[in-house]
């Protein structure tokens, strides 16, 4: 698929090489403490928006291999914010699907991803209790566990397997459903698991055919965006509107315009 570029630049193999090396880092940290009572749980956006000391842990796991390796990038991490000032941002969510995590539902994930001033240039996402990990740069393949992967074909929107998530907010989770009750009568079916990283590495992979969700975060999404865009995916942005955050749509290029429409509605 991509015989022009069989292999990334050097730039692009260390920060692939970067990359994986912390989110293997975090998965040391997550695997042992999975299943078990975690200590120091409190909530952030609402009482359902939960941390806990695992997610801590991971992040600073992926900042000390980043402060190792890279000690001149900047970092935006889920837990830790933004620090350091360069020409390269690492965008770093130790544990995409806390909640799965705390409640033992084996569904959650760590994302590494790499920024600079064009936008994506690499992403890592792994399924630590799979072990699968999924990689690409803006100039390679996507791939899983170094085998090259490719999105749907599926031409017709009415048999996809759609992928999406929920807010912790309960006004918005409300204007969520408004557009799930559009979407589901026009598709196959519609699968929510509860970590936006993997659902988009999924799809790059054709576990399902497309993701939607608004109020995802930067972190949530950067490293998904690059492995699905390379897999063959068209990614867009949804803009912020009245009462309604931001967020994306990531679909096989046939399907794409047809979701993105019954997403906006109207």
């Amino acid at each position: 698929m991509y015989a022009d570029h069989p292999e990334p630049p050097p730039l692009e193999r260390e920060l692939l090489s970067v990359a994986r090396e912390g989110a293997r880092a975090a998965a040391g940290e997550l695997l042992p403490r999975f299943g078990h009572h975690q200590a120091e749980i409190r909530s952030k956006s609402s009482p359902t928006d939960l941390v806990s000391e695992a997610d801590v842990a991971a992040e600073t796991a992926i900042r000390a291999v980043l402060a190792a390796r890279r000690p001149q990038d900047a970092i935006l991490g889920e837990e830790g914010g933004a620090t350091g000032d360069g020409e390269l941002r690492w965008v770093i969510d130790p544990l995409d699907g806390t909640t799965n995590f705390l409640f033992g539902f084996p569904q959650f994930a760590v994302s590494v991803a790499c920024e600079d001033s064009a936008g994506g240039l690499i992403g890592v996402v792994l399924d630590p209790v799979r072990d699968e990990c999924f990689s690409a740069t803006r100039s390679s393949a996507a791939t899983l566990n170094g085998a090259e992967i490719a999105c749907s074909r599926r031409p017709d929107l009415g048999t996809a397997l759609v992928a999406t998530g929920f807010s912790y907010d309960a006004d918005e989770r409300a204007r969520q459903a408004e557009v799930l009750r559009r979407v589901l009568p026009h598709v196959r079916d519609v699968r929510r698991a509860g970590a936006a990283a993997l659902d988009l590495v999924w799809a790059a992979c054709g576990r399902v055919d497309a993701f939607y969700e608004r109020g995802v975060k930067t972190w949530d999404v950067a490293a998904g965006s690059v492995i699905a865009q390379r897999a063959g995916m068209t990614v867009r942005p949804l803009t912020a509107r009245e009462l309604e955050p931001t967020g994306i749509v990531a679909a096989p290029p046939a399907l794409a315009d047809q979701l993105l429409a019954l997403v906006l509605g109207g």
